[in-house]
Order: structure tokens, then C-alpha cells, then sequence
């Protein structure tokens, strides 16, 4: 009996996992979650390229990496004493699930972290339009928006919109808020991080 496994056995498996989940949920059940980060399953369905990575090198810490975009999140001191640890950290990022990616700079900015957005591209973290414009960089913005304006509807890590950025720009948020509500209006609610 051979150990490989067939495509046929392969999506028999995965049929059933699936029927099976769908059969919880149907009755009310909760999905198990799982403890750890799952890869979803993958088998290419195009060509293979011909270009091979050689990985010379080891990967961040997966850990390490979950750590960092945590802390720069609220977390000045953290988030100095991990880059100091492990520089490269700068412009690492997360993957939540489903493409939900995030940087700590991605997340200091969606929480109007201005101390710890200015450490981070101090040390070389690349900037972008969600970054600009929660610090209230106005022409920066601007201009993203002349070169490629589908920007307006963007999101950033975990959905979050350019104007729900441009509420925590602090004395610039106003003018920003304006000039991307005159490109595209949104509602927008109360921003639960915003300093009362």
C-alpha cells in the first residue's frame, strides 16, 4: 500500500472537513477555533514557476513577528525593546487570517499611536497612504490620491478606511476628514480610538 496520497483522497478529505463544519454550523454550532495559525490548503491549479527561491537566510520568528505588531499597537517602550532586539522587525508583517495583513506601522496608525508612528519611520518603516494620513499629511495624501485614486477606497489592516485614519490625525484631522469626504463621502461613526 502506497503512502503518497492521491488528488482523489486529497479532495475526499477535504470535502468531508468541510461538509462537516458546514453540518455543525447548520445546527448552531461554533466553529472549533483553532489555537494555533492554520495555512489554508492550497494545490496549484496554473504552472509552477521556473524561478526558485534559494533561502539563504531564516525567516523572522513567526512569534516574534506577532509580538512586535502587538505591541506597536499601544506600546512605546515594547515596541523600542523588540526593533532593538531585532531590527529587521520594522517592516515585518502579520497575516490575521484571510489576508488581513498588518505592519506595525499599520496598526500604531489605526491607533493614532503618533509617538510610536514617528519611532517606526525613524527607523525605516515604509510609510503609506494610511500612515500619511492619520499624521495628518495632507499633501502626501494628496498626491497618493492624483497618482491612483481607487485609494479612496482602500483599506487598511482589518478594514479600516482612509477617513477612519484621517479622524485620529490630531490638529490636521479636520482638514483631512474634509478633503476625503470631498472625494468620496462616507458616514462616519464616533472613532473608538480617539483620545476624549
Amino acid at each position: 500500500m502506497s503512502d503518497s496520497i492521491t488528488r482523489r483522497s486529497f479532495n475526499t478529505v477535504v470535502a468531508g472537513s468541510v461538509l462537516s463544519a458546514a453540518s455543525g454550523l447548520a445546527l448552531g454550532q461554533e466553529p472549533a477555533k483553532p489555537a494555533v495559525p492554520v495555512e489554508a490548503p492550497f494545490v496549484r491549479d496554473y504552472p509552477e514557476p521556473d524561478f526558485h527561491p534559494r533561502w539563504k537566510k531564516p525567516q523572522l520568528n513567526r512569534t516574534m513577528v506577532e509580538d512586535f505588531v502587538i505591541y506597536a499597537h499601544s506600546d512605546l517602550d515594547m515596541t523600542k525593546k523588540l526593533l532593538d532586539k531585532e531590527p529587521l522587525l520594522i517592516n515585518g508583517f502579520m497575516d490575521w487570517g484571510a489576508g488581513d495583513w498588518e505592519s506595525g506601522l499599520g496598526g500604531a496608525s489605526h491607533m493614532g499611536r503618533h509617538d510610536i508612528v514617528s519611532l517606526l519611520l525613524e527607523r525605516g518603516a515604509r510609510i503609506d497612504i494610511f500612515c500619511a494620513t492619520m499624521m495628518g499629511q495632507y499633501d502626501a495624501v494628496k498626491s497618493f490620491l492624483t497618482l491612483q485614486p481607487a485609494l479612496i477606497d482602500s483599506h487598511g489592516p482589518h478594514g479600516f478606511t482612509l477617513h477612519f485614519h484621517a479622524q485620529l490625525a490630531g490638529p490636521e484631522a479636520d482638514k483631512m476628514l474634509a478633503y476625503l469626504q470631498s472625494i468620496k463621502h462616507r458616514d462616519m461613526p464616533p472613532n473608538p480610538f480617539l483620545k476624549g
